[in-house]
C-alpha cells in the first residue's frame, strides 16, 4: 500500500485498497515495516485509543512526543496536522485529509511526533489511534482550535468543545511556557 508524503515534514497518507462485494469490504490498515521505512526509525505501538464525538465536535490541537497512527473505522471526520516548531520552514503551516468510512476516505494518517493535530467531525465519528509511548500527561501540550497564527479555515466558527480544549493557550503561549519549563 502506497504512503504518501504530505505537505508537512512528517506528515503521511497511508493509501488503503478497498476490495469490496455484497457482504461488506476488507481492507489492509497498514504495515508496520512499510510505516518504518517511511519514517527511517523504528515505529512502535505502545498504545490504541478510541473515542466517539458527535457532529460538530472538534477535538485538538495536541503536541505530543510520540507518533501517531490516526484511523476513522465510522462517520468523517476533517483531520488537521500543523507545524508548532518555531524555527522550522514549515512552522504554523497546517494540512487538512478527510478520513471517514466511505470509500476513498478509508485512509490512515500518520502525524509524527512533535507535529500537532486537531479533528472535527462532519458526522458523528469514531476516532482512532494508535500511538507510539503511552499517555504520559505531563508531556502533553496543546493549543487554541482557533490560534490567529495558524489560521485554520474550519468549517464551523462554533464547534462543540470540551472545557480542557476551550481553556487551551495559543500558540505564542504554549511555546514561551515551555520555553520557560526548559530554561528552569
Amino acid at each position: 500500500m502506497p504512503i504518501h508524503n504530505l505537505e508537512l515534514p512528517g506528515a503521511y497518507l497511508i493509501e488503503t485498497v478497498s476490495h469490496e462485494d455484497d457482504r461488506g469490504f476488507f481492507l489492509e490498515n497498514y504495515r508496520s515495516s512499510e510505516i518504518e521505512e517511511k519514517l527511517g526509525r523504528p515505529y512502535t505501538f505502545a498504545q490504541g485509543n478510541h473515542s466517539r464525538s458527535k457532529t460538530g465536535t472538534l477535538r485538538g490541537f495536541r503536541c505530543e512526543p510520540w507518533d501517531k497512527l490516526i484511523y476513522v473505522p465510522r462517520g468523517t471526520a476533517l483531520i488537521v496536522v500543523a507545524d508548532p516548531n518555531p524555527g522550522s520552514p514549515t512552522f504554523c503551516k497546517y494540512i487538512t485529509q478527510i478520513l471517514g468510512d466511505a470509500p476513498g476516505q478509508r485512509n490512515r494518517v500518520i502525524v509524527s511526533k512533535g507535529l500537532a493535530n486537531a479533528f472535527y467531525c462532519l458526522t458523528d465519528v469514531d476516532y482512532m489511534n494508535e500511538v507510539s509511548a503511552p499517555y504520559q500527561p505531563s508531556v502533553r501540550r496543546g493549543f487554541r482550535w482557533d490560534d490567529p497564527d495558524v489560521a485554520v479555515d474550519w468549517p464551523t466558527k462554533t464547534p462543540i468543545l470540551s472545557v480542557a480544549d476551550r481553556n487551551l493557550p495559543s500558540l505564542k503561549e504554549m511555546l514561551l511556557a515551555s520555553a520557560q519549563a526548559h530554561s528552569d
